[in-house]
């Protein structure tokens, strides 16, 4: 899938509490604007000491308008990621853990405006606007999921190398693109607890700021 990869980093001895190792990807489209460059998602799933877990890294559509097909991206990731081979007898995922640059935009905000609220610390203000959640709240995407709340700034687009939003003749509206969420499958079987989710600001490696999550399991 190009760039789109995922890892899972663990303690050395964490191997022999691994079963049931399975990988798995999904292409959505077309290049990206670099040869080989693929939008789609990469998977991972793996039971560790009996919790059973699928990790999922995507890159969807970009553009603000293009929310419908963000959303039928998501619904066919979602789909079709370890369907190919199937054993109706496999048990499923206690969790799902959905990350990576979902795409989805501020609607019906100007970059101005936006980033007014933003530099008063007002964020919170433009929530209503985000389009993730907005078709979440439709019943359109991510049905089950939970996200920790968007406490920090959007995470698009910033000058690379810089903490300064998009100075470009394009000047885009900043966007909280990068997101995680997770989905417990059955609350009587695993505790899952979210103590923190922020953005990692000091990273200007990028033109997107890089978003953490500490999630922690229990079997109930």
């Amino acid at each position: 899938m190009g760039s789109l990869q995922l890892y899972l980093f663990g303690p050395s001895n964490a191997r022999s509490s691994i079963t049931e190792l399975k990988v798995d990807k999904e292409s959505i489209g077309g290049f990206g604007g670099i040869i080989g460059r693929k939008k789609g998602a990469v998977a991972i799933r793996i039971n560790y000491k009996g919790i059973r877990i699928v990790f999922i890294s995507c890159h969807l559509s970009a553009h603000a308008k293009k929310v419908e097909e963000r959303n039928s991206e998501c619904r066919h990731i979602s789909h079709s990621l370890f369907s190919k081979n199937w054993n109706p007898y496999s048990r499923p995922s206690h969790i799902t853990i959905w990350l990576g640059d979902l795409n989805y935009r501020l609607q019906g905000i100007d970059t101005y405006p936006a980033r007014n609220l933003i530099n008063n610390d007002l964020h919170q203000k433009l929530h209503g606007k985000d389009q993730l959640l907005q078709e979440a709240g439709r019943g359109q995407i991510f049905n089950g999921f939970c996200e920790g709340t968007l406490t920090f700034k959007p995470t698009y687009k910033y000058n690379k190398g810089s903490s300064n939003y998009d100075t470009s003749y394009k000047v885009r509206v900043p966007a909280w693109t990068d997101r995680i969420l997770f989905k417990i499958e059955d609350e009587s079987d695993i505790e899952a607890t979210l103590n923190s989710y922020e953005s990692m600001d000091e990273i200007n490696g990028s033109d997107h700021k890089p978003v953490k999550a500490h999630l922690c399991l229990k079997l109930r």
